[in-house]
């Protein structure tokens, strides 16, 4: 309740330095050189991702947990006339979610989830994806070897995702001086 009121406020403020307006670089080149097909964007925020993969002609489903982030992202839509499913749901279970997704992408909500649920996250993920398709996901990190149990390391990324996820490419970077990567992971057959 208190994470959910956190990020309710930081919305209705304009406080929510994660939210861009600007897809990142990653996403983009996954958008142009991958056919489009049916995406879900776990954490959406205000939408700008899903609105991205929808103008190049993907079917996006947002999910975020804030009812300010849902709201702003369907005016956004709205006001560009076209079509994004935004759904107010808890993205910890996903349960308001029905697949199969050729796509998942998820920038920052994995490492944000209570540590007790990323692995049924991941579980659940795996069931919503179709075989052969691909998580996109951004993460803070802790390095292999540091102590910071808020962040994932790769070890327990594998550990969570695996199976039914194989982790194809790591693209290490940092934001803020926190350590932070892109995994790209593919769904097994």
């Amino acid at each position: 309740m208190i994470r959910r009121l956190f990020f309710e406020i930081r919305y209705l403020l304009r406080l929510a330095p994660w939210d861009t307006g600007i897809s990142p670089p990653e996403l983009m080149r996954f958008i142009n050189s991958h056919p489009a097909g049916r995406a879900i964007d776990i954490g959406c925020g205000t939408g700008t991702n899903a609105i991205a993969l929808a103008k190049h002609g993907w079917n996006v489903t947002g999910i975020d947990f804030s009812s300010q982030a849902i709201a702003r992202a369907r005016r956004k839509v709205r006001s560009k006339g076209m079509v994004v499913d935004f759904i107010q749901g808890d993205v910890s279970t996903l349960d308001k979610l029905s697949g199969p997704f050729d796509l998942s992408l998820d920038i920052g909500c994995y490492h944000s989830l209570p540590l007790s649920i990323r692995a049924p996250y991941a579980e659940r993920l795996g069931h919503l994806l179709r075989g052969g398709g691909t998580h996109l996901m951004y993460s803070f990190l802790s390095l292999d070897g540091e102590h910071n149990p808020r962040w994932p390391t790769e070890e327990s990324l594998r550990r969570h995702f695996n199976p039914p996820f194989e982790i194809v490419a790591i693209e290490h970077g940092s934001d803020q001086s926190r350590p932070s990567a892109w995994f790209t992971m593919r769904r097994n057959t």
